[in-house]
């Protein structure tokens, strides 16, 4: 069975939400069996199936790009390289890496307690069962897509909620998974609409990942707080940009450029507030006055309030227009002499848009960086690698790039996540992979000794402190004397068996 999402969209439209409810929790039931079935598969047969799907997507690379431009009409060029390009490596790491991240691992005898002798424990991961995957509307393809990939890989079941415009690239994927042979019971389509998330999570679903924004991550978080479900979340950003004093100044406009370019703005690291040495400041502001950089309008009352509102705290407006109706603005917007205190650069904007900030120095640009509640990811320009170095240690992000911009993320052995208001845990790479399951562990005692059966005897506290002291005190002295203690305790206990 497979959820069809027009028509469950059609039911919605209709007012009929106990519908739809009772479709997706069908999908739930249906999506629970399957998942028992899969997670007994080997990792291999399971590596085999996401082998076959890359194939099919680099055969169907174009129809995919074309899948993902329902809404944002993108250039199927930057849909290729931003989407597609980064799914197929994704899944290649995957049958590269997946059977050793994933493998049971023994804890061994090292650094095993001298009184758990006999113990031989391991540490298994298992998958949650039936994990919600809640895409953007940004990223359609990519982002939802290696979420699942990532989940099934684990042994999950997944139900998807595509963002607003992205039921027909996730339609796409599951197609070309079932081509691929994965059993078509195993992955649900849910409509866009947000009370099909909300649904999904009260009717019990395992894991949550979500990727948005933090007003809606808080309405997602809760909801998963009251049904006790345990979620990773990729939320808002408001990235800063480092140009320190060394900088190369053709690199940095390339990469602003790029920046406000890329997916028109609607990236979640997107460069939003810029550092600059004040010494470079003048010449950064004048070369981005006179970049090549596409006009077009927008529509967003946030960040409309927000230019008008630093421009009359004293910012400038070096690119982009506000017409008289105020509520049109020509994008990309550019602003200069921005405060850190102004709320252009406190707030999430989802748009092309850049407030330069002017520093003194490093110091200086941490401590108004630190300023901002939103902490997805950084970027550094400089010439001086390890001063570089030592900056990226002292920022505050999930993913700090020197010397590039947003590129460097695709890297599928890389975790990506964030920090403060930015979401919490991590998605891709390793990391990802592994939060994807639960670890369990499970210990074998051998021998025919339990001595921690018995009841304790007189004197048994006064073993257990020498004890204590002998295996961690301070100095071999110290340590000595606990051993002999622990000698008389026990010449003591075998004289004396009585119990207390």
């Amino acid at each position: 069975m497979n959820v069809v999402v027009p028509f469950v969209d059609l039911a919605v439209e209709d007012g009929n939400t106990d519908s739809m409810r009772a479709t997706i929790q069908q999908a739930l039931v249906s999506a629970r069996i399957g998942q028992r079935d899969w997670a007994a598969r080997r990792l291999p047969q399971r590596l085999k199936i996401i082998r076959r799907a890359r194939f099919l997507i680099a055969e169907e690379a174009a129809s995919l790009a074309e899948a993902a431009n329902d809404l944002r009409q993108r250039p199927l060029a930057e849909i290729l390289t931003a989407e597609v390009l980064p799914l197929v490596e994704a899944c290649r790491f995957l049958e590269r890496e997946g059977k050793r991240i994933l493998r049971p691992r023994k804890a061994g005898s090292r650094g095993r307690p001298l009184w758990l002798g006999g113990l031989q424990s391991e540490i298994r991961r298992e998958p949650h069962g039936v994990v919600l995957v809640i895409g953007p509307g940004n990223y359609p393809l990519f982002l939802p897509a290696v979420h699942a990939i990532q989940a099934i890989c684990a042994g999950n079941a997944v139900l998807i909620k595509p963002g607003d415009g992205g039921s027909r690239a996730a339609q796409t994927v599951v197609e070309i998974l079932h081509r691929a042979g994965m059993p078509r019971d195993l992955v649900y389509i849910l409509p866009e609409v947000p009370i099909a998330a909300e649904s999904a999570i009260a009717l019990g679903v395992d894991k949550v990942i979500f990727t948005g924004s933090a007003s809606t991550g808080e309405t997602v978080l809760a909801m998963c707080a009251k049904a006790l479900t345990p979620a990773t979340v990729e939320l808002s950003g408001c990235d800063a940009v480092f140009v320190r004093a060394d900088a190369d100044l053709d690199l940095v406009v390339r990469a602003l450029c790029f920046g406000l370019r890329l997916n028109k703005g609607a990236t979640c690291i997107a460069p939003r507030r810029v550092f600059v040495h004040r010494d470079l400041a003048p010449e950064l502001e004048a070369r981005l006055r006179s970049a090549a950089l596409e006009r077009s309008p927008i529509v967003n009352p946030l960040l409309t309030r927000c230019v008008i509102d630093a421009l009359v705290a004293g910012a400038d407006l070096v690119r982009g227009s506000i017409p008289s109706d105020g509520r049109a603005l020509s994008v990309p917007i550019i602003l200069s002499g921005v405060a850190p205190s102004m709320q252009i650069v406190r707030e999430d904007i989802f748009a092309p848009v850049l407030s330069l900030i002017s520093v003194a120095d490093d110091t200086e640009a941490l401590a108004f960086s630190s300023q901002c509640p939103y902490s997805l990811g950084a970027t550094i320009f400089s010439r001086d690698e390890v001063a570089s170095q030592a900056l990226a240690a002292q920022i505050h992000a999930g993913v700090v790039i020197i010397n590039d911009l947003i590129v460097p993320t695709a890297d599928p052995r890389l975790p990506f996540g964030g920090r403060k208001r930015s979401g919490f845990g991590s998605t891709r790479g390793a990391e990802g992979l592994l939060e994807l399951t639960i670890p369990k562990v499970v210990s074998i005692r051998r021998g025919k000794s339990r001595r921690h059966f018995d009841e304790p005897q007189l004197g048994d506290s006064e073993m257990f402190a020498a004890y204590i002291r002998a295996a961690h005190g301070r100095g071999w002295g110290n340590r000595l004397a606990a051993l002999v203690k622990i000698a008389r305790s026990l010449r003591r206990r075998q004289a004396r068996p009585d119990r207390i």
